[in-house]
């Protein structure tokens, strides 16, 4: 990039003169980005299947002070446009590994909570922990009496990419590598993700604690924020 003097860039510079924190949209990727000058920690938030960057928005703003942040959307997902070159769940992967940078924090839920694993698995020294919400975190859940929502998703949802419905990641015999803490948020009342799922995902999790939130569904992440903030809060309090 071209410096406009012997030491700021020129983006830095143009960050500088704009508001210290503002909201940008990148069509492409679909995800919007709260830049903050006093930067700590990222904090990369990855929704599920309704693939809205929107969804996490109001634990966003609740986590986000002195932190950069990034919330994304799924293109393809929705009503984001798709994009040519995401024919799988691992471009996705790629797309968020992109944004990692030392020290990350990864809060996901359902699907994505599938995508962070892959990306912690990727890059496990850049993640300094893991928040996972109502995933099944790439682990075989026949008999936990999670719901087969899939069939009944795809017909009312026929513009979503096929390889979403038919996809079934196995982890199970790498999440033992991951090291970092990994809080599990559960809802009590989830068909989709029941708390036995939560329980078992912690088993497989070395530094895994699961809480459960009593009288919440599966989107916890978003019609729950004023109760996950203090706990995410008190889960990545150095």
């Amino acid at each position: 990039m071209p410096a406009t003097d012997d030491h700021t860039p020129a983006g830095e510079q143009m960050l500088n003169r704009l508001a210290p924190c503002r909201l940008l949209l990148l069509p492409v990727r679909m995800m919007t980005i709260l830049l903050n000058r006093q930067m700590t920690s990222r904090l990369l938030f990855l929704p599920g299947a309704s693939g809205a960057a929107a969804f996490w928005q109001p634990l966003q703003q609740l986590l986000a002070a002195g932190k950069q942040s990034v919330c994304y959307g799924w293109p393809g997902f929705g009503a984001n446009p798709p994009d040519p070159a995401v024919t799988g769940l691992d471009d996705l992967v790629q797309q968020v590994l992109a944004d990692v940078v030392a020290p990350s924090v990864l809060v996901a839920q359902s699907m994505g909570g599938i995508i962070a694993l892959k990306v912690a698995l990727e890059n496990p020294h850049a993640i300094s922990h893991l928040v996972l919400t109502a995933t099944s975190g790439g682990i075989d859940i026949e008999g936990l009496g999670a719901q087969d929502w899939r069939e009944a998703f795809a017909a009312e949802n026929p513009a979503y990419p096929r390889w979403f419905i038919d996809c079934k990641e196995d982890l199970s015999a790498r999440l033992h590598e991951l090291q970092m803490p990994v809080l599990l948020l559960w809802a009590d009342a989830d068909p989709i993700s029941p708390v036995a799922v939560g329980e078992k995902l912690a088993g497989c999790l070395p530094h895994a604690t699961l809480q459960v939130i009593a009288h919440a569904g599966h989107d916890l992440g978003r019609e729950r924020a004023d109760l996950l903030a203090p706990l995410i809060r008190k889960f990545l309090a150095p």
